[in-house]
């Protein structure tokens, strides 16, 4: 057990405290789940960044760290979904999990034939991460109808896009191992 795989699996225990903290009936609610959900955020970015610099990559780290970032932002996204009721936090809420599953599974099949390296995370891939995080973090933060709320809708819209874009760059890497099938 290394630092970055603690950083990870505490990224799996923040998930049911900001799923408690998010549904307290108090006004503070809405700042302390974005806090605890930014505090993820920067765990996911700096665990790899620790694993890479201090060569302390794993298998399970490799395993349970795209693991941990989909439940926290499935997670999240869920619970606005729930709180906004609203067709423009939904949508692209819908395509962001979606994209997570398709890719997800495309990255599991490439891995069996042993091309996973021809679906390597993207820069595309990294700058749709770093909006939707943004993103979430303002929608939580405030509740819905203020304007950084509004902002927040916004920036999921672009990460939305972003995650569409994303998602055909990794496609298009698998595509002659999909079309030889």
């Amino acid at each position: 057990m290394n630092l970055p795989n603690i950083l990870t699996f505490s990224r799996i225990a923040m998930i049911p405290l900001f799923l408690l903290v998010f549904f307290m009936p108090f006004q503070w609610a809405y700042m302390a789940s974005a806090v605890i959900f930014a505090v993820a955020a920067i765990t996911d970015w700096l665990d790899g960044f620790l694993a890479r610099r201090w060569d302390q990559s794993t298998p399970l780290g490799a395993f349970l760290d795209p693991v941990a970032d989909k439940l926290m932002v499935a997670g999240a996204l869920a619970v606005l979904i729930h709180d906004y009721g609203s067709l423009f936090l939904t949508i692209p809420a819908i395509v962001i999990i979606g994209r997570e599953i398709v890719i997800s599974a495309l990255r599991e099949w490439m891995a069996e034939m042993g091309k996973r390296a021809s679906v390597a995370v993207s820069l595309i891939g990294k700058v749709k991460t770093g909006f939707q995080m943004v993103a979430i973090v303002m929608l939580l933060a405030y509740p819905p109808g203020e304007p950084v709320a509004m902002a927040g809708l916004v920036m999921l819209a672009v990460a939305a896009a972003l995650t569409l874009w994303s998602m055909c760059v990794y496609l298009k890497a698998a595509w002659e191992e999909i079309s030889d099938t």
